[in-house]
């Protein structure tokens, strides 16, 4: 996701989304150790959409944007 298409989103579904995202965090780990996955590259593209949705969830309760 982008960072645009995150800010468009109200604070309950930034933390729906940062729930899913979580868990699906933790199903591409145990995918990676019992080498199962494939494409290793959706491991860091997951984190990276995690971090975005924390930052954006964090500069709305510091009132920043």
């Amino acid at each position: 996701m982008k960072a645009d298409e995150i800010r468009a989103l109200s604070d309950g579904e930034l933390r729906k989304k940062v729930d899913e995202y979580d868990k699906e965090l933790v199903n591409l780990s145990i995918r990676l150790a019992s080498r199962q996955m494939v494409n290793h590259s959706e491991l860091g593209k997951v984190r990276r959409d995690v971090a975005r949705l924390k930052t954006i969830l964090k500069e709305r309760e510091l009132g920043i944007r």
